[in-house]
């Protein structure tokens, strides 16, 4: 692709492209594609102008090369575009609002009087049957005091102070349906599968390919902790599938050959071969996240009560106008008190104020499902965190491999890697990648792979039941002892390492000692969260008490439970809360599911199990901690902010409705200041939060 340099400066370069257009997919095809590029820290691509505007932590050489490199067709065969365009939601309302000014004014300008007065008669039909509708049902709604102010105006033959107010109301209407539409595509984005590549069964074996190129027909190949990218059925194997984002089952079920799958459902354990049957974009899912536009679930209480308090002013207005038209016998000074109202910029300031956080929190690569969890966030003064993954660092390493009785070293790492390369887990992912590194071959020799989440994996190799997994699965559940003579080396375990026991039949044959570090602004963050708030900071983990012990000191939290299973952290997340206490749970395995889905909120890890990521409200990227203090930041502005909305509207509007009580305003005046001062407070509630940051207190 060919463009030219425009501006530039250090770190960041306008281009314009030599096409003369763009449409909406090239723009969101071409933006998609510069941000998966390594060195590219954030691109905007504006599709009327052709042009892109990068930043990049790179050299400029790697930018240009990048673009040069850039081939349309290259992209639409590997990249899958969003099912919600954002750009093409933003294009459709521009075009709205550019119509409804432009016939406005021509019918201003243009149109002879009869002409007008017809059609602001016929225009105001609409208005006047919902606020009758609403009075033969008994409710005392923002349609009546606006079919009323209308219908009063046209009574008195203020014709143009009608037209004004349903013009006013109409751009209001319009920007309300907006924030809705977006909200709901946001939301739909955040809830998208982010799958873009599956394993899929060919002549050859199992190739990776990207989801755009797979079809229908195709046999895709499922594991344990991956998300089901396409509605499908069962041909080989057998499933347990987590569907609590398509039917809200919280148990896992189980899936054979034969039965259907969803997409969007999560495969907690087993493997399948699946026959692909409707594509991503025709899946029964996607009809789902298309039903949220009809759900209230994830309002914050406060955008609920925001409502609820704009509906119950309604009664007070009206009751102020008819009272003021009593008193003073002059209709002007009634028609300005309804042409204020708390309804419009109640419900709607609070709303955009949700979305614009949301929106916030997307540009730090932090996903947040739904206003009431930043709501929650705020709130909160408990974190517990899972260790593994999330305190520290998502790759552990194994450092030192102990033999028993007699065995190889390298021997028991082989069988180890054998048998934790079908599953997801970090610490499966430090074996498999260490007998890697050390050239260690693990070709499939044992039957099929049993998992016990949170505990371990089995299998039979050679005739033996082979184990591997924590000292509570080896020793306790199975029963297995430490081989005679072996006693004392067994004791003299290192301290500073995680342990996972490798078993053959009844004996213990090797100790995988795991390092597991911490990440380097774990203790700093906790110490902010402190000063933001956070009363206390929990870690629960699957660990040994000795291991827990000594990560919890380093790190510094309040509390530690060790040898917990995924439904004891869970209960003791219930407890908590039982306590009178908000709590966020942030973990990244599928053993924190069950407590992620008891938290107020819970917090993924996005390079974590799929699972987790599906069941969690908020979900971070891997890149640092700090996403969580940005993230509670983030939620105290956006309450600081709406709070101010609140003051602003109630004293601004209620500063109207006196002044035209006292007969200072007229109608049209009112109305007009009014809906500016909507219209204000929703750009301004649209507008960026105060940008978060961090303290220098620490390093």
């Amino acid at each position: 692709m060919k463009a030219t340099i425009v501006h530039e400066s250090r770190g960041r370069i306008r281009l314009r492209l030599s096409q003369k257009y763009m449409s909406i997919q090239q723009a969101d095809r071409l933006e998609l594609w510069l941000q998966q590029q390594p060195f590219i820290k954030q691109v905007v691509v504006h599709e009327r102008t052709c042009c892109a505007i990068i930043h990049y932590s790179g050299s400029k050489e790697q930018v240009l090369a990048c673009i040069g490199g850039f081939s349309w067709k290259k992209a639409e065969e590997t990249l899958s575009l969003p099912m919600h365009s954002s750009r093409a939601l933003n294009r459709a309302f521009e075009e709205k609002l550019v119509q409804k000014v432009l016939t406005k004014a021509a019918a201003t300008l243009f149109l002879p009087k009869p002409l007008r007065l017809a059609r602001i008669v016929v225009h105001a039909v609409p208005f006047l049957r919902r606020g009758l509708g609403c009075l033969l049902r008994r409710q005392m709604r923002i349609e009546v005091l606006d079919g009323f102010s209308i219908g009063l105006s046209m009574c008195r033959r203020d014709f143009g102070t009608a037209g004004m107010v349903m013009f006013l109301l109409e751009l209001g209407e319009l920007l309300e349906e907006w924030t809705r539409r977006k909200s709901v595509e946001d939301l739909a984005r955040c809830m998208s599968l982010q799958v873009d590549r599956v394993w899929v069964w060919t002549t050859e074996g199992e190739v990776l390919l990207p989801v755009s190129q797979v079809k229908c027909g195709d046999h895709v190949i499922l594991r344990a902790g991956s998300v089901i990218p396409f509605d499908g059925r069962i041909l080989e194997g057998e499933l347990a599938v987590n569907q609590a984002s398509f039917t809200g089952e919280p148990l896992p079920v189980q899936k054979s050959v034969g039965k259907t799958l969803y997409a969007g459902t999560v495969v907690e354990a087993g493997e399948a071969k699946m026959e692909v049957m409707q594509l991503a974009n025709e899946s029964r899912y996607a009809k789902i996240v298309a039903m949220i536009e009809q759900s209230e679930q994830l309002k914050s209480v406060t955008e609920s009560k925001a409502t609820r308090l704009a509906d119950r002013l309604v009664p007070y207005t009206f009751g102020a106008s008819l009272l003021c038209l009593g008193v003073t016998r002059q209709a002007s000074r009634a028609i300005s008190v309804l042409m204020v109202d708390f309804s419009c910029a109640l419900k709607l300031a609070i709303p955009l104020a949700v979305l614009s956080a949301m929106r916030q929190a997307g540009k730090h690569h932090i996903t947040v499902k739904g206003g009431k969890f930043l709501e929650a966030i705020s709130k909160a003064d408990t974190v517990v965190f899972d260790k593994t993954g999330t305190l520290t660092h998502a790759c552990p390493k194994v450092a030192q491999v102990i033999a028993f009785d007699g065995k190889d070293p390298e021997e028991m790492l082989r069988l180890a890697a054998c048998l934790e390369e079908h599953f997801p887990h970090s610490m499966a992912k430090a074996v498999v990648e260490e007998a890697k590194q050390r050239g260690l071959e693990h070709e499939e020799f044992h039957t099929k792979v049993e998992y016990i989440v949170a505990h371990g994996i089995a299998s039979t190799v050679d005739g033996q039941q082979v184990r591997i997994g924590s000292a509570h699965y080896i020793f306790e559940d199975c029963g297995c002892v430490v081989p005679e003579g072996e006693e004392e080396r067994f004791a003299t375990l290192p301290d500073q390492y995680s342990h996972l026991y490798l078993a053959i039949g009844q004996y213990l044959c090797a100790v995988l000692c795991i390092a597991d570090p911490l990440r380097a602004e774990a203790k700093d963050v906790l110490v902010y969260l402190k000063q933001q708030g956070i009363q206390q900071t929990v870690m629960l983990t699957g660990d040994s008490f000795r291991t827990a012990c000594a990560i919890a000191q380093e790190v510094g939290v309040d509390q530690f439970q060790a040898e917990v299973l995924p439904e004891d952290k869970a209960n003791y997340v219930a407890k908590l809360k039982e306590e009178g206490h908000t709590v966020l749970m942030v973990g990244d395995g599928i053993n924190d599911s069950p407590a992620l889905s008891k938290a107020d909120v819970g917090i993924a890890i996005q390079d974590g199990a799929a699972i987790a990521q599906e069941i969690a409200d908020v979900t971070l990227s891997a890149e640092s901690l700090w996403e969580l203090v940005l993230l509670r930041q983030v939620a105290t502005a956006l309450m600081e902010r709406i709070r101010w909305n609140y003051r602003f509207v109630v004293g601004f509007n209620g500063s109207l409705i006196l002044a035209g009580l006292a007969g200072l305003l007229s109608p049209g005046t009112s109305a007009l200041l009014h809906n500016l001062s909507t219209l204000a407070i929703s750009f301004h509630s649209m507008g960026p939060l105060q940008e978060p940051s961090f303290p220098r207190l620490l390093s």
